[in-house]
């Protein structure tokens, strides 16, 4: 069923394709009896909790920030059977993001390229939103700097979501590894990491509930960048890392070089940052040892490949793309090809 409707979603302009086709899960949710029959469709699969970073979560499979920007389909991810959601990245103040068209298919690829540049409608609108979240999900809050902050000045956008953000959610995930904001990857360093997440321990130590803090990186590392920032990692005080972010990168497409220049700047995503992540996310398995749990992301589409995640050295994992691609069952289809030692282990 869902090929025949993505079919057809796909003659619409990918950013409006994916306001209509969740418009049209939720409005199918909402139908009497159907919508009951077709909810427990989702969660069919088997539902095993994992410990990880000290949170106890449903299932092994996240929603990837990007997804729900603004948290404003909180409920829908909860009845499509999502173990978590990382809503974000939202910024202290609303931006509008970069000019449309910003969001691509490369459907022979089955992959998405976009250069959204963290739209949303700032953290002040998405905490009114978190107070009515659902009973049960786990919520994380992926956090940002506003587009017109220098990268001088960061610490204080963070600083700010940061604080509004902490009541609210579950974990925070810092976000300095999008390649849509000209200038953040820059902050992939030792001299602004270090200061930040000291400044962010210090403000968490002012609440009396401990959440774990996140580190999302990129994938576009060679190996020996990767480990120097397994170093830096190790300093942060920290409880997990998110590996990875979407490409810059554009080798091994299926898509014409006349179709890649014509689309221009953006994070790709998809199966072809599959192997690309994968080896950030051994790397740094490796490298950090068991001091500190890894989120898997990045080209995840089916259970194989979340295996192949775990077997990298993940503890989670999130979809994004393959959630385009396979529909809105990706979630069961994902748990009844796991097993109970593959996918289910403290971490």
């Amino acid at each position: 069923m869902y090929s025949f409707i993505k079919s057809l979603l796909f003659l619409l302009p990918p950013e409006k394709a994916h306001h209509v086709a969740l418009n049209i899960i939720e409005f199918a949710l909402k139908i009497p009896i159907f919508g009951l029959i077709f909810k427990r469709s989702f969660n069919s699969g088997p539902q095993r909790s994992i410990k990880f970073a000290g949170i106890t979560f449903p299932n092994i499979v996240g929603l990837a920030a990007g997804f729900d920007k603004d948290a404003k389909r909180l409920h829908l991810w909860k009845a499509l059977g999502f173990g978590h959601v990382e809503v974000g990245t939202v910024t202290p103040k609303p931006q509008s993001g970069n000019p449309v068209p910003r969001l691509f298919r490369l459907v022979e690829d089955r992959a998405v390229i976009n250069r959204m540049g963290f739209n949303n409608g700032g953290v002040d609108a998405m905490i009114n939103r978190l107070k009515k979240r659902p009973a049960g999900l786990i919520v994380g809050g992926n956090i940002g700097k506003n587009k017109i902050t220098p990268n001088e000045l960061a610490t204080d956008d963070y600083v700010i979501c940061f604080e509004k953000l902490y009541p609210y959610v579950d974990y925070i995930t810092v976000n300095v590894s999008s390649p849509n904001t000209p200038g953040l990857r820059d902050l992939q360093t030792e001299s602004f990491l270090v200061p930040l997440f000291e400044k962010l321990n210090q403000l968490r130590s002012q609440y009396d509930e401990f959440k774990p803090i996140f580190l999302k990186i990129a994938p576009d590392f060679d190996l020996k960048a990767v480990k120097e920032l397994a170093k830096i990692i190790k300093s942060l005080p920290i409880q997990g890392v998110i590996a990875t972010n979407t490409t810059i990168s554009r080798s091994g497409l299926e898509a014409s070089e006349k179709e890649i220049e014509k689309i221009g700047a953006g994070g790709l995503s998809g199966a072809p940052l599959f192997e690309a992540s994968n080896t950030i996310l051994a790397t740094l398995s490796i490298e950090l040892g068991n001091s500190m749990p890894i989120i898997g992301v990045g080209g995840i589409f089916n259970g194989f490949d979340v295996t192949e995640k775990l077997n990298r050295g993940a503890g989670l994992v999130q979809v994004y793309t393959g959630f385009i691609y396979e529909g809105p069952w990706i979630v069961r289809n994902i748990l009844k090809t796991l097993t109970f030692d593959e996918a289910y282990m403290d971490s």
